[in-house]
């Protein structure tokens, strides 16, 4: 005998058992989408922030060739290229994605980078120019202090750099570029202060601890920065004041520092060597 009621509850609950598993599925392929997703980010992150720049231009070169309309890919294979020493390739790159409807002023100021790197000043300029006054970010003030620095644009310069250093938690490389500005301008003084300043906030940035060097010799102060050094960075700050003492006339202190720069280095010092050399020829001469 057959019960229809029994029948339609069964057809109902295959029904249920279907619905439940079709969801299940979507869930699934959803969480599955979800890992891809983030593995996907993190592998981009990863080849941005630490993996061999050329391998970073292939992975976010095939990443493109798969999905070219992919922004994140176009911007990790511009980042990659100016990373690998490729201006020239990326300026391409950036110049292609900001034509794209998604492009963001990040993108355009990004390009404008591009551009200084490729000593097109003018086009870089006017790429700046172009992207809105309202749109304040440390890249865009640190680009502005650069062009105005290259205008020798003094004022226009301090307060772009200021305004930059003022918009990042991390403000040690525009505080050096600062002080090297304030430096070629004839201020050591301003600049060793900067320089100071760009080492508290990053004590392992050597190119400040350089540049220090210098605006102490530029200023007759031939004694070392009291700054955090490793034996072979010392031994190459002396180097870099005697270079500077000797420019200035100071040959014998130049002397001396040379030859505590090779005594001091860890390893042998073949630039110091050499301008002992040189510099030892030159007064038999």
């Amino acid at each position: 005998m057959r019960h229809p009621g029994l029948v339609a509850l069964l057809a109902g609950s295959v029904c249920v058992v279907s619905a439940c598993e079709n969801g299940k599925q979507t869930a699934v392929t959803r969480a599955i989408d979800s890992v891809v997703a983030v593995d996907n980010q993190n592998m981009a992150d990863l080849m941005l922030a630490a993996g061999n720049p050329e391998e970073a231009v292939a992975y976010f070169a095939s990443q493109v060739e798969r999905d070219p309309d992919h922004l994140d890919s176009q911007r990790g294979l511009a980042r990659s290229l100016i990373r690998a020493g490729r201006v020239a390739d990326a300026v391409p790159v950036w110049q292609k994605l900001v034509t794209h409807p998604d492009a963001t002023n990040d993108d355009r100021v990004m390009l404008a980078d591009a551009l200084i790197r490729a000593n097109r000043w003018s086009d870089a300029e006017r790429t700046l120019n172009a992207v809105p006054p309202t749109h304040e970010s440390f890249d865009r003030y640190r680009l502005e202090a650069i062009i105005a620095d290259s205008k020798q644009q003094w004022q226009k310069a301090d307060h772009f750099y200021e305004t930059a250093a003022g918009l990042t938690t991390r403000p040690a490389s525009v505080l050096n570029n600062w002080g090297y500005s304030k430096l070629t301008r004839g201020a050591p003084r301003d600049a060793e202060s900067l320089f100071t300043q760009a080492l508290q906030h990053d004590p392992d940035l050597f190119t400040a601890k350089n540049n220090m060097a210098l605006a102490r010799a530029a200023q007759g102060n031939y004694s070392l920065p009291l700054v955090r050094m490793t034996q072979q960075e010392r031994a190459m700050l002396l180097h870099t004041m005697a270079i500077a003492a000797i420019r200035k006339g100071d040959t014998n202190v130049g002397r001396t520092m040379l030859a505590e720069a090779i005594e001091t280095h860890p390893q042998h010092f073949d630039e110091a060597v050499r301008a002992l050399r040189a510099l030892e020829g030159g007064g038999r001469g």
